[in-house]
């Protein structure tokens, strides 16, 4: 399995400090050092268990509207996009910090927009954080041009750090890593409400290989 590259930092850091505390208790023969040193090992291996990026088959078709994150679903709504006056559909998905945290394209097509927003870090499932916590909006077409699918990675509680690997104009393909949050989130995907769905609220869904919908 692989890791994230952003995730080495942190599981180096982890266990460069509990090989130190390990030296420093067996030498001088502190119980307190031997805790410190098993509590970073244990923080080590979250740290992997946290960073990993599962392989994935991503299913084919070009209709396809695939989840772009691991976790949860806490609703489906019919709403409005803050960019649009047309209907369509918002769903959010809740990432625990047991999930993987890559955020996958949902549909093969350009990068039209991305936009960065400062804000709070309100638990990912209070009902003000889509609106107001720390998010990244990435706006993607499909090459057909027809469809328009909205990927926003939004920052939690716990995870006060967004990033993005994708820029404007760049191609991407249906299941493509396009970026991560770390530690506990929540991404939204906004859909045109023609789509078919073909999850619920409640359902469990993983990054580039459940179908969420079909156009």
């Amino acid at each position: 399995m692989r890791i994230v590259r952003e995730g080495w930092v942190f599981i180096l850091g982890c266990l460069v400090a509990a090989n130190f505390f390990l030296m420093v208790g067996a030498y001088v023969k502190s119980y307190f050092c031997i805790t410190l040193a098993i509590l970073f090992f244990l923080a080590t291996a979250f740290c992997v268990y946290f960073f990993r990026d599962p392989a994935r088959v991503i299913p084919k078709g070009e209709n396809l509207i695939l989840s772009p994150a691991d976790g949860r679903i806490l609703e489906i709504i019919e709403g409005k996009d803050a960019d649009g006056p047309e209907p369509v559909w918002i769903l959010r998905i809740f990432l625990s910090v047991f999930e993987p945290h890559l955020q996958r394209s949902p549909v093969a097509g350009k990068i039209r927009a991305i936009h960065y927003k400062r804000g709070r870090f309100l638990d990912a499932r209070d009902p003000r954080a889509p609106f107001e916590n720390e998010q990244n909006r990435i706006e993607i077409v499909s090459h057909s041009g027809r469809t328009s699918i909205i990927v926003t990675q939004i920052a939690g509680l716990i995870a006060r750090r967004i990033v993005c690997w994708v820029k404007t104009g760049q191609n991407v393909q249906a299941g493509e890593r396009i970026g991560l949050i770390r530690f506990g989130s929540q991404v939204d995907v906004v859909m045109p409400i023609a789509s078919r769905l073909k999850v619920k609220a409640g359902d469990f869904v993983t990054a580039g290989d459940t179908v969420l919908a079909e156009l």
